[in-house]
């Protein structure tokens, strides 16, 4: 049987899962994201428009994947390749580390 203490243990094993996957630091990862991210993406990823993808809790290795891609100009988008460029490897896992670890919010399509 599953005890309180268990399950809040679990959930919080959980929610650390992608930084520990990168070695990641959350908090840089945070203010990375106050710094670059946020005003299109949001502070936890998931934005309030349609126009930007929401990204809390997407993999991080498709996250990092994704901003490794935009800097290097194998994905194309001027807007994230000038974001990217000013990333290093350690603030994309730390960046996408963060935004994994956010719950993600569903939202129906219009």
């Amino acid at each position: 049987m599953m005890t309180r203490a268990h399950a809040t243990l679990l959930v919080f094993t959980l929610a650390l899962s992608p930084a520990l996957a990168f070695g990641a630091d959350l908090v840089a990862g945070q203010a990375k994201v106050k710094e670059i991210c946020a005003a299109c993406h949001g502070q936890d990823g998931n934005s309030q428009s349609d126009a930007y993808p929401k990204l809390g809790g997407q993999y991080p290795d498709y996250l990092a994947k994704a901003l490794r891609d935009y800097k290097s100009g194998a994905r194309k988008n001027p807007i994230m390749a000038g974001f990217a460029a000013t990333l290093t490897d350690k603030d994309i896992d730390n960046v996408a580390a963060y935004f994994a670890s956010q719950p993600p919010v569903l939202a129906p399509r219009s």
